[in-house]
């Protein structure tokens, strides 16, 4: 019986996968306040030039820079794990495969990207890095990712995960960087959203707009995001092109893939190299999960809006709830976001995709049966997956179906022991999203263009 799936270093991918050179239609462009496609240099205060280039690629393969690799393989390849206890435990005629993301330092999928983004930095002459968090994976992975590369690192952290979650800061700090609750009177931004709303638990988009208006006031600062981007989708891309090769060793092929979604870049990450196979003709059900209180892909409509609250990023073509929204305070800070990646939000447009929407409650119940299972403590976001690969395996087994199930495990949980707490404690709220929150948000996007297909 085999438990493990792994890969040598020397099987690790050398180039990143990049689906913008293979979409049915192609992504509609980032726009300026004017309605009108932006160009490369209204990027540039924000991002380095090497990293703008790879966003607006077309091309298929992108080589990773050996010093980026060589960082890389302190926990890459990751681990693909047969959950056979879980399995059991589910009695349903389902062979669940996870990669294990969780093996990185920083505990996450994050450092795929955070690597990279701050190698690219370095190398063009930037010494200091601007960024938002939600639960902390993100600013913990670019922390350790600044230190590895000798970078100053500045991170918004969202209020309510701020509190939730002091361990992440202090993983930060440990790391060498600065870490602050969102909204701040740091920036004028957030003293404008303290002032008119001081008990807020603040969102990513507002902690967006902060880090992004630090960035843009010193030149030697540029800003970093952990998710939604083109870039990172495709730094991401390694998750899955190590899967296709584990899950080939393994003899074996997935009929549903399943990731948490917040702002897509873990989803990505292991679906994108199997979206390729889909659009090539193969049977595959593609499944993003979201939480029912932020259901950007199952709610919100496909619209350009801004990635922040502020509206200082250009508009993007996105499934969204609204800038201006902020999402209930459940546990899982990760997947607190208005928007949802522009090229999944695209491959949802496609029908490549298959979002669903679960509570929280669902979903820790999924990861507290998976603890007693397979031993590991999962992220509140993670949990999300969990749950639905429970639900795929109940329908496999109404079906009459045999099925090989693929799951993303993002990252652990063990800075999150509040939430599992509150759930064992029963003082875990399920938090539903009504028409009327959707009829508030979208009122900021009222009067922008709209992308093709919407």
């Amino acid at each position: 019986m085999v438990t493990k799936i792994v890969l040598t270093e020397d099987e690790m991918p050398r180039q990143w996968y990049n689906i913008q050179a293979d979409l049915p239609s192609p992504l509609d462009p980032p726009l300026g306040p004017d309605g009108k496609p932006i160009g490369p240099e209204m990027l540039a205060p924000v991002f380095p030039m090497n990293l703008i280039e790879q966003e607006v690629s077309s091309r298929r393969w992108i080589d990773i820079p050996e010093p980026i690799l060589e960082k890389l393989a302190i926990w890459r390849p990751s681990p693909l794990y047969r959950a056979h206890a879980f399995e059991k435990l589910l009695g349903c005629p389902v062979k669940i495969y996870y990669k294990n993301e969780g093996v990185s330092p920083a505990g996450s999928h994050k450092p795929n990207t955070a690597v990279p983004q701050a190698y690219y930095n370095k190398v063009f002459g930037i010494k200091r890095l601007t960024t938002e968090t939600g639960a902390g994976q993100w600013g913990s992975a670019l922390s350790m990712a600044g230190a590895m590369f000798g970078l100053e690192i500045k991170v918004y952290m969202v209020r309510i995960s701020f509190d939730q979650k002091p361990f992440r800061k202090l993983m930060m700090q440990v790391w060498g960087a600065n870490c602050i609750a969102s909204p701040s009177a740091e920036t004028s931004f957030g003293r404008s959203v303290l002032e008119k709303t001081p008990d807020t638990p603040g969102s990513l988009g507002i902690a967006i707009s902060e880090a992004i208006e630090d960035a843009v006031q010193r030149e030697d600062t540029r800003y970093s995001l952990g998710s939604v981007l083109n870039h990172v989708m495709l730094h991401q891309s390694i998750i899955g092109l190590e899967a296709k090769k584990q899950m080939e060793k393994a003899g074996d092929y997935p009929d549903v893939i399943i990731g948490c979604a917040g702002g897509g870049s873990n989803f990505a990450g292991i679906a994108f190299p199997f979206v390729l196979d889909k659009i090539n003709g193969k049977e595959i059900d593609i499944v993003p999960v979201e939480p029912a209180a932020c259901p950007t892909m199952t709610r919100g409509p496909y619209a350009y809006d801004h990635g922040d609250t502020a509206g200082m990023t250009p508009l993007l073509p996105m499934h969204t709830l609204g800038h201006e929204f902020v999402p209930a305070p459940i546990h899982a800070g990760g997947l607190r976001y208005h928007g949802m990646a522009p090229l999944v939000s695209k491959l949802v447009q496609e029908k490549l995709l298959r979002p669903v929407s679960l509570h929280q409650n669902e979903c820790y119940k999924a990861a507290l049966d998976w603890a007693r299972t397979e031993g590991f403590i999962s992220a509140p976001e993670t949990s999300h997956a969990l749950a639905a690969v429970v639900v795929e395996a109940q329908k496999a087994k109404e079906e009459g179906k045999e099925k090989t199930i693929l799951f993303n495990w993002s990252g652990h949980g063990l800075m999150d022991l509040t939430g599992y707490d509150n759930f064992l404690s029963g003082r875990l709220e399920d938090v539903d999203f009504t028409d009327d929150q959707l009829k508030e948000g979208l009122k900021a996007i009222k009067g922008l263009p709209k992308p093709t297909g919407a």
